[in-house]
């Protein structure tokens, strides 16, 4: 088998589509809680520490030469990165959470025992009385 054949077995293979979607999707998902985090969650937070953007706070050990530029400690990132991963991970065990609960629900639901037609019931009553 060639190369090319092998290859396109892999790619059109179900898993590797499911797999494809999903990382498009979780790219999708990732801007839009991203946006959630910039412009919904930390205007407020901003407001309640005093109006602080925490992506400006940084400490200069070095400023600024001729020869080279500032060396800065950019801790204000940092605090903006933990606190969108925070954020990002609490939303992502939501989703899950409520994925498990639906999938919980579905398990319960199937292995609830349905009763029988009472055509069966029935039919299953004669069965019983002809062999006595």
């Amino acid at each position: 088998m060639g190369m090319i054949q092998e290859f396109k077995q892999f790619a059109i293979k179900g898993n590797v589509v499911d797999m494809a979607v999903g990382v498009i999707i979780g790219a999708a998902f990732g801007k839009i809680v991203s946006s959630l985090v910039t412009d919904v969650v930390m205007p407020p937070i901003g407001v309640l520490i005093g109006g602080v953007d925490f992506s400006k706070l940084a400490v200069t050990l070095q400023e600024a030469t001729a020869n080279g530029p500032a060396v800065v400690i950019s801790y204000g990132k940092f605090i903006q990165t933990v606190v969108d991963f925070t954020i990002i991970a609490a939303v992502i065990f939501m989703v899950i959470k409520g994925i498990n609960a639906m999938k919980k629900k579905a398990e319960e639901e199937a292995s609830v025992p349905v009763a029988p037609p009472a055509q069966e019931v029935l039919l299953t009553e004669i069965r019983d009385l002809l062999k006595k």
